[in-house]
């Protein structure tokens, strides 16, 4: 992928974000990188980075791989702006819009283009996102290639389209969740007797490392639950007091919550 193009349109937060994951994983270099926003104030300093910046969406035309960054409102101005420029054979599309699906870019488009819809989470800012990919007209090649731009950004998986919702919910909106589950334990550590930046980072710390033991070892959590609890030991009494008061059942249902939700605001 070293000589493929890349136009990132809508260059904000997440758009810059995976502009710099691009470079910093070695798929290609900054000078190959379009980056447009309406506002070139917000994005002038990244020309010192080496990135091509630019208020006119159409020099998409010259790249290969054209990510959407725009808000959903925005879409459809952006898409029949390009449209005329956009070639079968040699442009792919690349969505990281919330809530669009791949039958309404494609309806606005008039070429046949590859559409990739993709879901990435805001820990795209440090590089471990958790992104979900999928289309109905991408090539193998294609979806290996924007994978890998992923993947230097984090975890990716293919799904089907239909569960996007759900991969939005668990995978993006469940940043949200973790970050309130550190706050109370936070919370806890201050209630025993440690200062709050102390309980906080013992918190974040311990949070890491249960992650990580999972994505290392490759088990089931109840596996490593299993190794700290012994016989009437402090951490089952705690489990079993948390699951009295219903975490499980209210972490589930605030996840169905959040998917019922999103199915009656999009598409």
């Amino acid at each position: 992928m070293s000589n493929k193009k890349i136009a990132i349109l809508g260059a904000g937060n997440l758009g810059v974000a995976i502009a710099r994951g691009i470079v910093n994983g070695g798929i290609t270099k900054s000078s190959d990188i379009l980056l447009t926003r309406r506002n070139l104030d917000k994005i002038h300093h990244l020309e010192r980075e080496g990135f091509d910046v630019s208020s006119d969406n159409k020099r998409a035309k010259g790249a290969d791989i054209i990510f959407l960054c725009v808000q959903p409102k925005q879409l459809a101005v952006l898409l029949e702006e390009i449209s005329p420029i956009l070639k079968s054979e040699r442009h792919l599309l690349v969505s990281v819009i919330t809530g669009v699906d791949l039958e309404t870019i494609s309806a606005q488009l008039s070429t046949e283009v590859a559409v990739i819809r993709s879901m990435p989470n805001t820990a795209i800012a440090i590089g471990e996102s958790m992104t979900c990919i999928c289309s109905e007209n991408a090539t193998p090649d294609q979806l290996k290639e924007v994978q890998a731009i992923y993947e230097t950004l984090g975890a990716t998986l293919l799904i089907e389209e239909r569960l996007m919702k759900a991969a939005t919910v668990l995978g993006a909106s469940g940043i949200a969740f973790f970050l309130r589950y550190i706050r109370a334990a936070t919370q806890g550590g201050i209630e025993l007797g440690f200062d709050a930046d102390e309980a906080q980072k013992i918190a974040m710390q311990t949070a890491r490392g249960a992650a990580s033991l999972l994505i290392q070892e490759g088990v089931h959590p109840e596996m490593e639950i299993d190794k700290v609890t012994t016989p009437q030991g402090c951490t089952i009494a705690g489990l079993n007091e948390m699951e009295h008061q219903g975490l499980s059942s209210a972490l589930i249902k605030g996840i169905k919550t959040s998917y019922e939700r999103i199915n009656s605001i999009t598409k």
